[in-house]
């Protein structure tokens, strides 16, 4: 206290003296200033009289009485009605340019009299200067240097600094004084018979209040028992599971519900956490809430989905236990999960063609197209805009799929369709100096065009983003006994091994960051894996970090049956075959 006390002392004192010099210096450059133009007013009328009278003659003497420019402080230029100076006192005049479009002398040519400051930033300094104009329409003008409030602050540096040490000083002797004869009273108080204190008057309401507080703690501890009672019974009548640790980890209190899911009994209370619950990731997710005061935490117990939320207990700033609160969340998870598959899958398939949309609508508007190019522009529009109806035609399509409502088949032509989709990923290709080519012959098989399309759309589109600048993308379409082939492959990035069996899982991305810079949603490949399904068609991945992935969806003819012997068709018999 005592510290804190000098330290405001001192404070106080250090910002008067600081305002009190902020306020010097401004009294003191201001009537320096105001003293400066005066006479800088004064000299520039005494020497028009003497210009007036004798004109060159005079300058000449008044410069070689002055020694200009070594000795005096302000610089005279004579200029002709026609700008040419006649006379300086710091330069010749031969040197000198055309001063007529100088702003003060047009001003004294038109007003007869002008004035103004320039400020110099690299020399810390203002130019003051006045021009008047003489009888035969000359221009007489005087300037002087001023200097800045930080030069003259800087030019005062020493005294200024002398003094505020030594006010420094003083201020600290007496804060320290002052602090030291404020608390010692404090340091004299029996809190334990408030009421006998001798001290600051100020202080008996807070010493009356402490006497009562005395009084009420007993009665304090009866309510806090009546409360832990309540708490007991409020915590058993709970469906939620509810545990107490202290600060090393050890069980204060368990619940009913707590003990179910944990499989335990009240003797527990008093043990270490870790002999209730060993699993990783529940004691992790407690270290967790200790280092950042919350965690929270979705487990499997007892074939039920189980919710921990964690929150670290703090006391005077410091840790002082854990409180674990678990809800059954099985149903719930189960709507959640469903809920973020509908909006991922929206997300994900309506977003490509509203970005293009947007693109080609924003190069109208700001009218960065070409007249005879904005046809073009507006098919593109029109050709977003169909395949967006198309898409949310298809999402209805993918769910009435799942519901078990079969789409209308047809005759489609592969090698078509992947033209089709490479043609609208062309643009954002060449943006990123992609080479994206598509080769093969064409291939029907009977399908929904639709979901052939957003397949092969996927499959190109993940090609693309996840490829390096100035990378390949080659589509091909082939055709053999066994079947079509479709095989989409790039030079990007490469799956790590250890993801390439996931790769197919819904929402799963290898690179979050990237996926998310570049608009992934982990749906694609899903999408991808959906649609061969429902195709009775196979997938074969192979990709190696750094040099690239290739994809490749065999379509199997309608005369060869599932179970074929083909050792080619048993290879892709398996939706997910993956080949590092």
């Amino acid at each position: 206290m005592t510290k804190k006390i000098f330290r405001s002392i001192l404070l106080a004192a250090v910002s008067v003296l600081l305002a009190s010099l902020v306020i010097i210096m401004g009294c003191l450059y201001d009537y320096y200033k105001n003293v400066q133009e005066k006479q800088l007013r004064d000299e520039l009328r005494l020497a028009s009289y003497g210009v007036e009278a004798d004109g060159l003659d005079y300058l000449e003497r008044l410069a070689s009485l002055y020694r200009f420019p070594s000795t005096a402080d302000f610089r005279l230029t004579w200029i002709a009605p026609g700008g040419e100076v006649l006379f300086d006192t710091h330069v010749p005049a031969a040197e000198m340019e055309n001063h007529a479009d100088r702003a003060e002398i047009r001003q004294a040519m038109t007003e007869g009299e002008s004035g103004g400051v320039r400020y110099s930033k690299t020399l810390t300094e203002r130019t003051m200067y006045y021009a008047q104009r003489l009888a035969d329409g000359s221009i007489l003008r005087i300037s002087i240097s001023q200097l800045t409030v930080l030069a003259l602050a800087l030019g005062m540096l020493q005294p200024i600094l002398l003094t505020t040490i030594l006010a420094v000083i003083l201020s600290a002797l007496l804060a320290h004084r002052m602090a030291k004869s404020v608390v010692a009273p404090l340091n004299r108080l029996d809190l334990d018979r408030p009421l006998e204190n001798d001290a600051y008057e100020e202080l008996s309401p807070l010493l009356g209040r402490i006497h009562q507080q005395h009084r009420q703690i007993e009665a304090q501890l009866l309510e806090l028992q009546r409360k832990t009672e309540e708490f007991e019974q409020i915590t058993k009548s709970m469906s939620e599971g509810l545990v107490l640790l202290d600060g090393k980890g050890v069980i204060l209190s368990i619940n009913p519900a707590a003990r179910t899911i944990f499989h335990a009994d009240s003797s527990c209370i008093g043990q270490d956490f870790l002999m209730v619950d060993r699993g990783h990731e529940i004691n992790l997710a407690i270290q967790t809430a200790r280092e950042e005061g919350h965690s929270e935490i979705r487990v499997m117990r007892n074939n039920r989905e189980v919710q921990f939320d964690i929150s670290q207990i703090t006391a005077d700033g410091a840790a002082a236990g854990t409180v674990l609160l678990a809800f059954d969340v099985t149903e719930q998870a189960a709507a959640e999960r469903s809920r973020r598959e509908f909006t991922a899958n929206v997300s994900h398939e309506l977003k490509t063609p509203l970005q293009s949309i947007m693109g080609s609508a924003e190069l109208l508007e700001n009218g960065l197209v070409k007249q005879e190019d904005a046809p073009q522009f507006v098919g593109v529009i029109r050709q977003e805009a169909a395949r967006l109806v198309t898409l949310v035609e298809d999402i209805i399509h993918l769910s009435q799929l799942d519901e078990g409502i079969a789409p209308e088949k047809e005759e489609v032509n592969l090698l078509e369709l992947a033209r089709s989709a490479a043609s609208v990923l062309r643009e954002r290709a060449e943006k990123r100096h992609i080479n994206l080519s598509v080769s093969g012959e064409d291939s029907m098989i009977n399908g929904v065009r639709s979901f052939l399309y957003e397949m092969l759309y996927n499959l190109i589109d993940n090609a693309i983003k996840y490829n390096t600048d100035g990378g390949k993308v080659e589509v091909a379409v082939s055709v053999a006994n066994t079947g079509t082939t479709v095989s989409v492959k790039d030079t990007g990035i490469g799956i790590p091994p250890e993801h390439q069996a996931r790769v197919f899982e819904r929402f799963f991305r290898v690179d979050k960051s990237r996926s998310k810079a570049s608009g992934g949603t982990g749906l694609g490949l899903s999408i991808v894996k959906h649609i061969a399904q429902y195709h009775h068609a196979g997938i074969r991945l192979q990709s190696r970090v750094g040099s690239g992935t290739d994809i490749e969806v065999l379509f199997r003819p309608a005369k060869v049956k599932a179970h074929g012997t083909s050792s080619c068709q048993k290879r892709f018999d398996s939706i997910d075959s993956i080949d590092p």
